[in-house]
């Protein structure tokens, strides 16, 4: 995803949420009004682990999973002005980008 970026001729802010994680208040504003389980990774081996069942799990939990455990949020994450881009969709990139 990021190559092909790139040879679009595109500029890249890249930031590593790993190493620089997310506030509460930023991961809501890439959230828009979007409900924290489209950013979620639910096949993340990550939430397997916790073993919870995802119907116990509310809004503002997900949000605290995903500060706590990067591995929990949708990548790639792309932001563009206001809208941001979740997961790996080719055709949205394209409509984006074009």
């Amino acid at each position: 995803m990021r190559a092909s970026l790139l040879q679009k001729g595109l500029v890249l802010e890249e930031r590593d949420f790993f190493q620089d994680r997310f506030s509460e208040q930023e991961l809501r504003s890439l959230l828009g009004g979007r409900p924290p389980s489209e950013l979620f990774s639910w096949k993340s081996p990550s939430f397997r682990k916790l073993g919870v069942p995802r119907e116990e799990l509310d809004e503002d939990e997900l949000v605290r999973l995903m500060i706590e455990e990067p591995r929990l949020i949708r990548r790639p994450l792309i932001q563009r002005g206001d809208e941001v881009l979740i997961g790996t969709d080719a055709d949205a990139m394209e409509r984006a980008f074009s």
